[in-house]
């Protein structure tokens, strides 16, 4: 009998945290225990370093297209690892597919329709504590700020280097492109076009870097960018 796939996704919000494991060790060990207790096998896993305020997440939409590809169910250490927002939460519980997603801190929730609603039941409790921490900082700041203390604006010191932004910008997307080449590659080698390319990753849900439609120009720039 086969086991289940599982496609493991890992958030942290540092570059740090990422280099050092600091969060990304729990979440590894999370999963490792959970599969331990409920047989099933990792076939593909996935590492991001972003915030969790972000909802265009590249290593996120690749779990997502490959939980499609594969048939396989995504598997996350914690909730707060997936999102904070209700609704975008709920998007990607629909865009696993069949499988659906796997909460390690919570085995309990069931599969289906069920779990679907209390996942984003939990969510919308979690989105709200977040606005009102918002809320609470923003009084706070105005506070601050009738009492006459100076809050932002440049202070001196160095100004951002817009070549050294460019740089960056030229990285990250390279950074990108590198991701999604070999999901890029396997479908042209199906014999795929580049405009039949674009519009198999719109449907299996994976965004461009910056959040957009796929087109086939959007595919020939990862390839050259990779060459």
């Amino acid at each position: 009998m086969s086991q289940q796939p599982f496609i493991s996704y890992f958030r942290v919000s540092t570059e740090k945290q990422g280099r050092s494991g600091l969060g990304l060790e729990a979440q590894q060990e999370a999963v490792t225990a959970y599969l331990s207790a409920h047989p099933g096998r990792v076939v593909a896993s996935f590492v991001e370093i972003e915030s969790g305020k972000r909802n265009d997440r590249p290593e996120l939409a690749k779990a997502l297209a490959a939980c499609k590809l594969k048939g396989a169910t995504l598997i996350v250490a914690k909730l707060d690892r997936l999102a904070r927002n209700a609704r975008f939460l709920l998007s990607i519980v629909e865009g696993t597919g069949d499988g659906g997603v796997v909460f390690c801190d919570m085995p309990q929730i069931p599969p289906g329709p069920v779990g679907k609603f209390l996942v984003t039941q939990m969510a919308a409790v979690g989105e709200l504590e977040a606005g009102l921490i918002s809320a609470r900082t923003k009084a706070a700041l105005a506070a601050a700020k009738a009492r006459g203390k100076v809050l932002g604006g440049y202070r001196g010191g160095p100004k951002a280097d817009a070549t050294l932004a460019a740089e960056a910008r030229s990285r990250q997307a390279d950074a990108f492109a590198a991701r999604v080449r070999p999901l890029v590659d396997d479908l042209k080698g199906q014999g795929l076009s580049l405009r039949q390319i674009a519009e198999r990753l719109g449907a299996e849900g994976v965004e461009t870097a910056r959040g957009g439609a796929w087109t086939a120009d959007a595919v020939r720039r990862v390839m050259l960018r990779t060459i």
